[in-house]
């Protein structure tokens, strides 16, 4: 049997093929641009033409497939929401995907199929008996996705996992959600560069703030690396707290800093509501961006 998956990017679409009866071996890789700008049907249109040449390649058509989107599927209406596709926003995108391909279609957040694939094909493969996996997404935004016993957890809003969006710094900076002082706009790398650039009248990109922090050369580079740790610490030590998954693994272009994973380990203990003692797995991940395709083939 083979699972077939479609990563719906901004830039790009993807589909892979895995064939379960060889240890999900990927048997088809195909990629188009989304060219979202010409709009909804188009990008509906590009889905069809990617499945048909993948089909074509293979010698075969899918019965299912799983797609991995931005934004979500509003359980309650069954339109898509959240979506920084913004035409896709307000459009029954699972039922036109069945009508234009005459298929079954599941579909997840790309946070929670990372999240998946992760668990199933990445770094959970060295914890078998992780029965519940948090994946993190640390980037230009801050998001996460929720498996428990190999199925992702939707959630009754369809919102899962969106642990970006819940407030970490109270009177912070707004956020495109309607509220201020988010997780994401705390951590996230455009958060930090414009901090950085506040407390220092000067613009740099993350990595070079990084570098200067550890060189010890620059004391805002410093203030905003510890700002990251402490308020890392912080948001991870309620996802524990509240979940208290048997992993974490982090993905996005912040989740890539070190000192994540030791100096921001022992922030954590300092808010982990188990007498400042942590044991949980917190890692990197390893599919790096072959996560979101992968995990949408797994739905």
């Amino acid at each position: 049997m083979k699972h077939w998956g479609i990563d719906l990017g901004g830039t790009k679409i993807e589909c892979a093929v895995l064939d379960s009866e060889n240890d999900l071996a990927v048997v088809a890789r195909l990629r188009v641009p989304t060219e979202a700008d010409k709009g909804y049907e188009h990008i509906i249109s590009q889905i069809v033409k990617l499945v048909n040449m993948v089909s074509e390649e293979l010698g075969e058509k899918p019965t299912s497939l799983g797609f991995a989107t931005p934004g979500v599927l509003d359980p309650a209406t069954q339109t898509m929401k959240n979506s920084n596709t913004v035409c896709m926003n307000g459009k029954p995108m699972k039922e036109d995907l069945k009508k234009a391909l005459g298929i079954e279609v599941k579909m997840a957040n790309d946070a929670n199929c990372f999240a998946l694939a992760e668990a199933l094909m990445g770094a959970g493969k060295a914890y078998p008996d992780a029965e519940l996996v948090f994946g993190v997404i640390m980037g230009t935004g801050v998001g996460g996705g929720l498996v428990v016993h190999g199925k992702v957890i939707g959630g009754h809003h369809g919102i899962g996992g969106e642990w970006g969006h819940n407030i970490l710094e109270e009177g912070g900076e707004a956020c495109y959600c309607g509220k201020a002082g988010c997780t994401e706009k705390v951590i996230a790398g455009p958060a930090l560069e414009k901090y950085y650039a506040k407390i220092s009248g000067e613009p740099r990109k993350l990595k070079e703030i990084l570098d200067r922090h550890l060189a010890g050369t620059d004391a805002f580079a410093t203030q905003t690396i510890e700002r990251l740790l402490e308020n890392y610490g912080r948001g991870i030590s309620t996802l524990i707290n509240v979940l208290d998954p048997d992993l974490i693994v982090i993905g996005g272009g912040v989740g890539n800093i070190d000192l994540l994973y030791t100096e921001g380990y022992e922030r954590i203990r300092k808010y982990i509501f188990n007498d400042q003692k942590i044991s949980t797995p917190i890692l990197k991940p390893v599919l790096g961006d072959s996560a979101g395709v992968f995990g949408a083939a797994l739905l």
